[in-house]
């Protein structure tokens, strides 16, 4: 072995000119991943003398080889994976050969912890999915490899591990690579190569065995050598996710991030999704000092000649080549959470750098999934958001189209998916981008635009306050618009009736309605009842950041029955509405408001008054 270990150190050119190859492997527990990715590293030259006189010391500590070095001890670094014989965290090892450098990541094979391998899947160019010789394909088997395929991995090396225990029968070998190839002809796999090996005994990993001569086909190593490395970040569009406005003074504000794809030049056009607005390139910023250009991976601050509303989440692309701005899209998931999906629970979606709401319909379980969605299971899903995003196809940008999602009330990443296609809409549509922007409406003006949104129960005092807000501003030159819950169902919202779907659908296009008038650069008093703590934060989410104020009219219950100006707690005490907020269906209050009212010890001009001390302290209006 020493002698091969020298041949292959002598093969090694200079590590810039070989290419990388980024590889999990996964199977079901006790199928080998660990002891074949040590014997990888072993037969490989990769394990110094220090490694490998400790591998001698917990091998005779912790090993399950008898005599023998057991190499799963080299990754499972973690005492608990060492103490139940298990990976159970994602180690990732690097190694090279002649001909190419490898990352592998070393996944879990326990079904508790299938959420960490298909972590490991991100970013890889292939898989080596174990099979243990002596028990076949299995459910496991299948569930990887389904995960494998859904984020984009498309080349396969299924590694029939074990081999030696069953007598290297051909026969067996062959059974278990045409069950395999059976199932797998149903996944977006462009190759799947079958090869029978021994971690154990180093049999067909990285040297050929007499005892597999029957075997034409290649070691582990060659078909890893062979595997085609397809990288085509560069010929994508360009997309640059922006993760941080930078703005250290009032001279300078550019844009950081990761290009994603494509490259940029200094002086090209481009345009912010999902909002349309156009700008020049005008410096490329890094550490080392401005550059003429980047592209996929670099990190960079982009500085634009134009001042145009940029935020973090958003998207930079070309004129030419822009993604889509949708609402609606189809996906599939991989659910990772312990509690099953249910439609009435709230998520958050992380995709391409932004976070919102998002409304999930499970469309099927895929092949494999019980009823329902749970622990590790697949399904396709349509996915809607209150507001449009800059969207890509996973299968065209997974930059882009992989996402989280988040369980609203524990935090905990409850799926992972990737975005199939846009629904309900043209990806050819685009928002036009205005001519005359926000700023320049506020300095004709003389003060900002914005959404100050009052919510509270029916009877609260919201629109008497509304009013009492308008005649103040009005005698102030201050441009407004009253936006009254009536007084749109009389109109705009006319066909809306008050189950929970039609009054988040009231609250969204009143919260449209009312940006169109912030971009315009007028304050918009919105008198709302809106119910929902989601859809008054997915109005919030489609405004800019500083230009909306939820102000909460806070009033307990019996004051707004005692009150009762409409006779709406009356009527629907004697049921003739059945879903009145406070009495037929709930009421969220806000958690973290702008400002409270409470109109028991404030009376509406007093209250108005409040707003307007707030309006001049968040410099909307200058003080009066």
């Amino acid at each position: 072995m020493d002698g091969e270990v020298v041949a292959l150190s002598r093969l090694v050119p200079d590590p810039a000119a070989r290419d990388h190859l980024r590889f999990l492997t996964c199977g079901s527990v006790d199928d080998g991943k660990s002891t074949l990715i040590g014997r990888l590293l072993h037969d490989t030259g990769q394990v110094a003398d220090d490694q490998l006189a400790t591998l001698e010391r917990d091998s005779r500590r912790f090993g399950t080889a008898g005599d023998q070095l057991d190499f799963a001890l080299l990754l499972d670094g973690l005492e608990a994976e060492r103490e139940q014989g298990i990976t159970i965290d994602v180690a990732h090892r690097y190694f090279s050969t002649g001909r190419r450098n490898f990352i592998v990541a070393d996944t879990p094979g326990h079904e508790q912890y299938t959420r960490n391998m298909a972590t490991g899947a991100s970013g890889c160019d292939a898989a080596v999915i174990l099979v243990d010789a002596t028990r076949g394909v299995t459910a496991q088997t299948e569930r990887h490899s389904r995960i494998v395929s859904l984020f984009g991995i498309r080349h396969v090396i299924l590694a029939v591990n074990k081999i030696d225990l069953v007598g290297y029968d051909r026969q067996v070998f062959e059974t278990i690579a045409s069950d395999y190839a059976a199932f797998a002809a149903g996944l977006a796999f462009r190759s799947v190569t079958a090869v029978p090996i021994s971690a154990r005994e180093g049999d067909n990993v990285v040297r050929r065995a007499p005892r597999l001569s029957w075997f034409e086909g290649p070691t582990l190593i060659d078909a890893l050598e062979n595997l085609p490395v397809e990288d085509n970040r560069l010929s994508r569009p360009f997309r640059f996710l922006v993760q941080y406005v930078n703005r250290p003074d009032h001279s300078f504000r550019g844009y950081a991030g990761t290009v994603a794809s494509g490259r940029v030049r200094a002086g090209d056009q481009i345009v912010v999704s999902p909002s349309g607005k156009a700008a020049t390139v005008s410096r490329i910023v890094t550490w080392e000092g401005d550059r003429t250009s980047a592209e996929a991976g670099d990190a960079v601050t982009l500085v634009l000649k134009e001042e145009v509303d940029v935020a973090r989440g958003d998207v930079l692309a070309l004129p030419h080549a822009r993604p889509a701005s949708v609402e609606r899209f189809s996906a599939s998931l991989l659910w990772m959470d312990d509690r099953p999906f249910t439609p009435d629970r709230a998520y958050r979606i992380r995709i391409g750098g932004r976070t919102s709401p998002v409304k999930v319909v499970l469309a099927e379980a895929e092949a494999g999934a019980a009823a329902g969605l749970g622990l590790n299971e697949i399904a396709a899903a349509d996915l809607t958001l209150p507001s449009p995003i800059a969207f890509d196809p996973f299968a065209d940008d997974p930059a882009m189209g992989g996402f989280v999602l988040i369980d609203r009330e524990t935090g905990a990443v409850a799926a992972a998916g990737v975005a199939r296609k846009a629904l309900g809409q043209a990806g050819h549509i685009y928002p036009t981008a205005e001519a005359v922007s926000r700023r320049d409406r506020s300095r004709l003006n003389g003060h900002e635009g914005g959404a100050i949104w009052l919510t509270g129960l029916p009877g609260s005092g919201k629109s008497t306050i509304a009013t009492a807000l308008e005649r103040k501003l009005h005698a102030r030159d201050i441009r407004t618009v009253l936006l009254d819950g009536d007084n749109l169902r009389h109109g705009l919202n006319r066909d809306l009736g008050f189950s929970p779907e039609d009054r988040a659908e009231n609250v969204r296009r009143a919260g449209e309605v009312a940006r169109l008038f912030v971009e315009g650069g007028v304050i918009s008093l919105c008198a709302f009842v809106s119910p929902s703590v989601a859809a008054r934060q997915a109005v919030r989410e489609r405004l800019p950041a500083n230009g909306f104020l939820e102000v909460f009219v806070d009033a307990p219950l019996d004051a707004c029955r005692a009150r009762d100006p409409k006779g709406l707690y009356a009527r629907a005490d004697a049921g003739v509405i059945a879903d009145l907020t406070g009495v037929g269906s709930s009421y969220e209050p806000p958690s973290d408001p702008d400002l409270v009212l409470d109109t028991l010890a404030l009376d509406p001009e007093t209250a108005a008054d409040r707003i307007v001390a707030l309006l001049e302290s968040r410099r909307w209006i200058p003080a009066g």
